[in-house]
């Protein structure tokens, strides 16, 4: 099967070469058809597994389109060539390809397709290029938020700040989570905004930014719905138990189902939220049930509860 497909592909590519040619009777080559026998090539090579070939295949129908003019075609082509980079994992090349795509969309006046080839380029390189992937989702936010189509702009918006968070870039993280909550408030999705309120005071206190967690809670007041919401009366108690240095009340804050099933990266923030000097350390389990501390064996208990949580909290 895979020989017969690859004899295909083999033909397809000497019929576009055919194409391609010129002669006495023929002064300019035929692209379009030379694209046309390229992209049937590169799609046996691709049904072959053999991805190298199929790469070439689609690089030549994209240059084959550049020449006659046809960009968005041109662009798919590339794109389709990234994916086949992809399939040998080499995703930074597959990248390049792919963002190549992009600009050749936005030339041709379809930015939405550039802004999801950009998402699907983002997606590619995540688990391999976190830098990377952040921009890629920038890129795509800005060119849907460009078209006024804000509710895809800011779900990229997220994505990024969310790897920001998960690379510990916290200063570049707190500006996207404002944009993305300023967003929200254009759209008029309320609800939401109270969450990102949570996501940007948690950053505020990773960042020993007290006082920036605290103005961020008094200007969501104006948010309307926001005063009265449970998610306002938690962050109340999380800034006093911070201000106060009780890691006791933020453990238990932090531990509620408000925060502990936000996303994840959000989530591992705030269970691991402890107070500058470790404040007030939570009472053992044992000693919270019998009401009494319990005598110590080789040491206190009290002291074994400290050292349990002596490097933070999970």
């Amino acid at each position: 099967m895979a020989a017969q497909k690859i004899n295909e592909a083999l033909e397809h590519l000497a019929k576009a070469e055919k194409c391609l040619k010129t002669g006495f009777l023929k002064w300019k080559p035929d692209y379009d058809s030379a694209a046309t026998e390229y992209s049937k090539a590169a799609v046996a090579f691709k049904n072959a597994k053999q991805f190298d070939q199929a790469k070439e295949a689609f690089l030549k129908e994209a240059e084959s389109y550049e020449n006659n003019k046809a960009l968005f075609h041109a662009a798919k082509a590339y794109e389709q060539a990234g994916m086949m980079l992809k399939e040998m994992q080499k995703l930074p090349e597959a990248v390049q390809l792919i963002e190549k795509a992009s600009i050749m969309f936005l030339e041709n006046g379809t930015p939405d397709t550039a802004a999801m080839a950009l998402e699907r380029a983002g997606k590619l390189i995540e688990h391999v290029n976190l830098e990377k992937a952040v921009q890629l989702y920038q890129q795509s936010a800005s060119v849907f938020e460009n078209e006024e189509r804000l509710r895809q702009a800011v779900e990229l918006l997220g994505k990024a700040s969310r790897l920001l968070v998960r690379a510990r870039r916290l200063d570049e993280a707190v500006v996207s989570i404002l944009k993305e909550k300023n967003m929200y408030k254009e759209i008029e999705n309320y609800p939401t905004c109270y969450k990102k309120t949570i996501a940007q005071v948690l950053v505020h206190l990773h960042r020993n930014d007290f006082v920036a967690a605290e103005k961020c809670v008094r200007e969501s007041y104006s948010i309307p719905g926001f005063n009265g919401s449970e998610d306002c009366a938690a962050l109340e108690q999380l800034l006093e138990a911070y201000d106060q240095q009780d890691q006791d009340q933020i453990y238990d804050v932090c531990n509620s189902p408000l925060f502990k099933y936000m996303d994840n990266d959000y989530a591992k923030l705030a269970l691991s939220l402890v107070v500058p000097g470790g404040g007030i350390k939570k009472k053992s389990p044992a000693a919270s049930q019998n009401g009494v501390s319990q005598p110590a064996q080789g040491g206190s208990r009290a002291e074994e509860d400290d050292d349990e949580y002596a490097g933070g909290l999970c």
